[in-house]
Order: C-alpha cells, then structure tokens, then sequence
C-alpha cells in the first residue's frame, strides 16, 4: 500500500462502512478480516446446505444505510430486495399473546383488547415520550461524535434545554415504564428494548425507550436475510476501490513516532498506512490483541460492565402449535428473577425466548416441510471461563423448550442444530468473553463511558457496536461514518513539516494540508 493508505481491521458493519466512506472520498483502503467472509457478528451459519441468519435479525433505521450508499454513489435499493414489516413481533405470555404493528394505531387498538383502554392510553403516551427523546438526542448524539455530558448539552442548545434536564437518563427503564403501564406484561414487553443494547431493563436508563420508536418507524424484511446487508456494504466498498484481505487475521497494530503506522498480519506480512481504523472490541486492543505498542490507545473494559452473550440456536426445525410470526418472544414469568440470575452470572431457570422464523413474512404463513429457526436466549459475558459441558447445554436446550412450550410451541429441531454458546463468542470476538454489544448500558454514565472513534494513538481509530454511538447494526454503521469524518478531518488539518532553521536555532514549519486521499 502508497504512503497514505488507510488499513482497515475486521469486516464487521461498523469496517465495512467505514472503509467504503473513505475510499469514496479517495482514499486507499485495505480491509483486512481474520474470517472467511464479511459481516463480523451479522454473520450467517449454514445448516443443511441452507444460510441461517445467526446474528442480528431485525434492520431498522433504513435511512442511515440510504445516505451512506448516497455517499458512495450508490442506492441500497439496487444491492436488496426488501419490504416493510407491517407486523413487527409477536409477544407470548403462555396462553395470551399481543402482536405489534408498523402502524401505532393498530398497535394501541390490539393493547386495549389485550390489556384494556387505560393500557392503550399509557402506550400512547409511552410512543409521545420515547418520540421525544429519539428526536432530542438524535442529532446531537447519535449522529455526533463521542461527547460529554456538558458538551451534549451545548450541542442541544437553548431550543433543546427543556429536552436535556429530561433525558430520563436518573431513572430505569423498569421503574419508568410503571409510570405508563400498570399490566406486568407491558412492562416486560416494552422493557425488552434494553436487551437490544445487551443490557437490563432493570439498571439501564430510562433513556433507552427510545428503541421503541426506532422499531416503530419501521422494520424491514432483507429477502436472503439479515446477512446479505453485509455483503451489499462490501459490494460498494469494492465499486469505490477497497481491497479486501479475508483469512488475514492481524497480529499487530504498528506504531513509529508514536502514530499507528499499520498492521502486521498474523503470516508476518507488514502493511503500512498512515492510519488505522479497528472494527473490533475496543477491549482487544487494551487486552493486547494487537500487541503492546497500542494497549494504551483504549481502556480495558472490566467483566462487571459487560453487556449480555446469548446462546442462539440456529436450526431447521418442524414446527407446531403455535402461529410463529417473522419475529418472536416467549416470556418468561418472572422478569425479575430472570435478569437477577444474568446479573449473577447465571442462565435463568425459565429464560424469555427470541424465535426468528427466518422463511415466514407477515403473513405468518409456514413454509412446507422443515424451516428456518434463529433461537435467542440472553445469558452472562462468562465466555472466557470454563465452557458449558454437555449436561449443562442440554439443561440450557430443555429450558429453551420448556419457555416456548408454555405457548403451545412446539420445536422439533434437526440433528443438524448448531450451538453457538458464550465460549464459541468469546472465541470469534477475543476480550470480550462473549459480550455481543460491548458494554452495558447500566447507569447514567455508561452511554458517555463508550469509546469513541478517535483514541490515545494518533492515526488509530475505532469502529463498531462496541464504541459510541451504541450497539446495533445501524448505531455500528453510524460509527464507522464517525470514524471516517473523524480520520478525514485529522488528516486534513495535519501539519507536515519542512524545517527551515532560523537565525538563533529556532525552526519552523512550512505547512501544508495533507490530501484526505
């Protein structure tokens, strides 16, 4: 690679972005990715012959991906096929069950019928207020770089003050939400939200209501699967001129004069850039992943701030006895004691369960013969201690389908099921001990405690779902856009030198500002 070049580490969301933006703006970009392929953890497991969604199954926040092909010269449209979702997810308490909409009004109306008109009315206002604060921080944090509390403030102005002194960011999410939904259920159905940030509705801020209207504003159906976004980021990365190194995992990060300088793969190949830009857990490289030069350039992330693993089944399944939507959740009857044994590093006796029926679409209706199956059950970041035994996988197996049996579902899973525990993450993502969405969003703090694009090394940056602006595939989209806007603003206003000495020893420097190619 020409002096100048930008490398880019890992081929997750947050990389593959990030590499498209810069080579779009000119620059000469190497993505390096220790897998097989694109995607990081929006990544697809292939059982009998058939792709299956493992990772995330839910894209939202479209609009974020539209401008980000618009950069690049392309349209999204021309790399997917996709539709709205009219239903967004089906909810299962035993016997009852409540299905959400696209359009709010149906979902108020199907609130009332399940739960009465006061419940309606306190989802109404529930939508005003998670609106307002989607709205409020929006802009001024989710599209902006890394910040502070006092600095959010500024960026939100005189017009934004009343929505800063009420961010909800002092109160749970749990105890808001019983100030607008007296049914239990509810409250566990609209407090799952925490659990997209890998967090617990009982210790994240409030502020967090704001996924629900994210989901409200749609969610769209990717036709071949959540994966092949990952493959539509790269296909655009490669028409602006990205190379793409797969199989290449990274030994070392360089530096020289104390600015990153490359990378040195792990077959001793060194490849030299004038930057460097990390999609991997900001923890890997204060662990020293990528060797001693850079342990510096983040913070470690202690075990207690990890967010939630899983362990996700991904399978072809004869399925009966209940109506499977696209999307699903089977909850458990004691939310409480379920985050309590997360908390405790224990799975839950009686976990909630995630089903994505990956071959159904709104309509609900089956395919015939056996289908595809995402099952999700949240369990602790224990990924870097001893590995589940087999005794204990099967426990964890007849939890799962005990949850689901509860409504009337009934899994017959092929022998062909693939596991993946918080062991087998700990193993694909190294530092993390198996943490999908970097740190938890526990207390006010937390948000402003993330990483953000730049770091303590010069010409280092860091992208992914593990960095500011949160965990998600748009908010991991989002930071690798950070990320370049930040690389190319450094790299225009770098100050490169010819000396002249001036009478008396002193020397200065004839300026000049650095290409952003």
């Amino acid at each position: 690679m020409p002096d100048g070049g930008v490398v880019v580490i890992g081929g997750g969301i947050g990389g593959l972005v990030g590499a498209a933006l810069l080579a779009a703006r000119g620059c000469d970009v190497t993505l390096v990715e220790a897998a097989a392929h694109p995607g990081g953890k929006l990544r697809a497991v292939t059982v009998d012959g058939a792709a299956v969604d493992g990772g995330p199954t839910v894209f939202t926040m479209r609009g974020v991906f539209d401008d980000i092909f618009a950069a690049c010269g392309g349209a999204l449209d021309d790399h997917l096929t996709m539709r709205p979702a009219a239903t967004l997810a089906r909810h299962a308490w035993g016997g009852a069950r409540l299905d959400l909409f696209a359009d709010p009004a149906a979902s108020e109306a199907a609130i009332g019928d399940f739960a009465g008109a006061a419940e309606a009315r306190g989802f109404r206002a529930f939508r005003t207020e998670a609106r307002r604060l989607f709205e409020a921080l929006d802009g001024p944090f989710l599209h902006g770089g890394k910040t502070d509390p006092i600095t959010l403030g500024w960026r939100m102005g005189a017009r934004g003050f009343p929505d800063y002194r009420n961010l909800k960011a002092f109160t749970s999410l749990w105890r808001a939400l019983g100030g607008y939904f007296a049914d239990a259920r509810l409250r566990q159905l609209f407090g799952r939200y925490a659990t997209y940030s890998g967090s617990s509705p009982f210790a994240c801020p409030a502020t967090l209501m704001l996924i629900a209207h994210v989901e409200a504003c749609g969610v769209w159906l990717i036709e071949g699967g959540m994966h092949r976004l990952a493959l539509a980021v790269e296909a655009l990365g490669r028409r602006n001129g990205v190379r793409f190194r797969y199989g290449a995992p990274v030994r070392e990060i360089l530096v020289e004069r104390g600015r990153a300088a490359g990378v040195m793969l792990a077959s001793g190949e060194r490849i030299v850039a004038t930057a460097v830009v990390c999609n991997a857990d900001p923890a890997a490289i204060a662990a020293g992943a990528f060797g001693p030069a850079v342990r510096r350039a983040t913070r470690p992330m202690p075990p207690r701030r990890r967010s939630l693993s899983a362990l996700v089944w991904t399978a072809r399944a004869e399925v009966s006895g209940f109506p499977l939507g696209r999307h699903n959740v089977f909850f458990s009857d004691d939310y409480p004691a379920e985050f309590a044994a997360l908390a405790a590093g224990r799975l839950a006796d009686a976990p909630s369960v995630y089903v994505c029926a990956q071959d159904r679409d709104d309509g609900g209706a089956p395919p015939a013969g056996p289908e595809r199956l995402q099952i999700i059950v949240n369990a602790p970041a224990t990924g870097d201690g001893a590995p589940l035994n087999a005794a204990e996988i099967d426990t964890c197996r007849r939890h799962m389908l005990d949850s689901v049996s509860r409504a009337g579902l009934s899994l017959d899973l092929a022998p062909s099921t693939v596991l993946t525990t918080p062991h087998d993450f700990a193993r694909l993502f190294p530092s993390t001990g198996g943490a999908l969405y970097g740190p938890a969003s526990h207390g006010w703090a937390a948000s402003f405690r993330r990483q953000g694009s730049r770091t303590a090394i010069p010409g280092l940056y860091c992208a992914g779902g593990s960095t500011h602006p949160g965990a998600g595939v748009p908010m991991a989209a989002l930071s690798g856009r950070l990320a370049a806007a930040c690389l190319l603003r450094d790299r225009a206003s770098t100050w490169r030198s010819g000396r002249t000495a001036m009478p008396g020893g002193i020397s200065t420097r004839r300026a000049r500002t650095v290409p952003t190619g």
